[in-house]
């Protein structure tokens, strides 16, 4: 079921498993606010971390965030609560890539575990002279792993069209 999905000179391909990246913290006081509900900030910071980590992973050179699509806080993270981001590649294109991150909070008391948002980072690979550079393809191993690469090429096309939009004036 494995498939490379395109060529290119950003070296060999890589899996989705082999840059797949899980980061885990409690949270704690300075997170939240005086009622004890973690910032939204907080939780976009680790978003961006998460996703840094499975795109370099992925490219093995540094990369930057491009733009983050919609994230919606589905139930608040509280203080004490086990934040854990997991990330992936769900595409690769010629410089870019899109990571998908969930988020979950677990309550360490009860072990109880909500997914408390999702949302999808676009991120730029960069060479050594800091200009955009040619990222590895990427091989689909799992069904699940093809429903995520033609929904980023989907959301990848919105994004675009939305960009030429706003390019011309509209």
């Amino acid at each position: 079921m494995a498939r490379r999905v395109r060529k290119d000179k950003g070296g060999p391909a890589r899996s989705v498993s082999e840059s797949r990246a899980t980061t885990a913290m409690v949270m704690m006081q300075q997170d939240a606010n005086h009622m004890g509900n973690v910032f939204g900030g907080t939780i976009m910071k680790l978003v961006d971390l998460a996703s840094y980590v499975a795109a370099t992973r992925h490219c093995r050179m540094n990369t930057v965030t491009a733009s983050i699509d919609k994230i919606s806080f589905l139930s608040p993270v509280h203080v004490t609560d086990l934040l854990t981001l997991k990330a992936s590649v769900n595409a690769a294109w010629h410089t870019s890539m899109e990571i998908g991150v969930r988020v979950e909070a677990e309550d360490m008391k009860t072990g109880k575990v909500r997914h408390t948002g999702s949302c999808y980072v676009t991120v730029v690979a960069l060479g050594p002279d800091g200009r955009p550079a040619p990222v590895p393809s990427l091989m689909l191993e799992t069904e699940q792993d093809h429903r995520r690469w033609r929904q980023a090429n989907r959301r990848r096309a919105r994004r675009l069209e939305e960009a030429a939009l706003e390019k011309r004036g509209h």
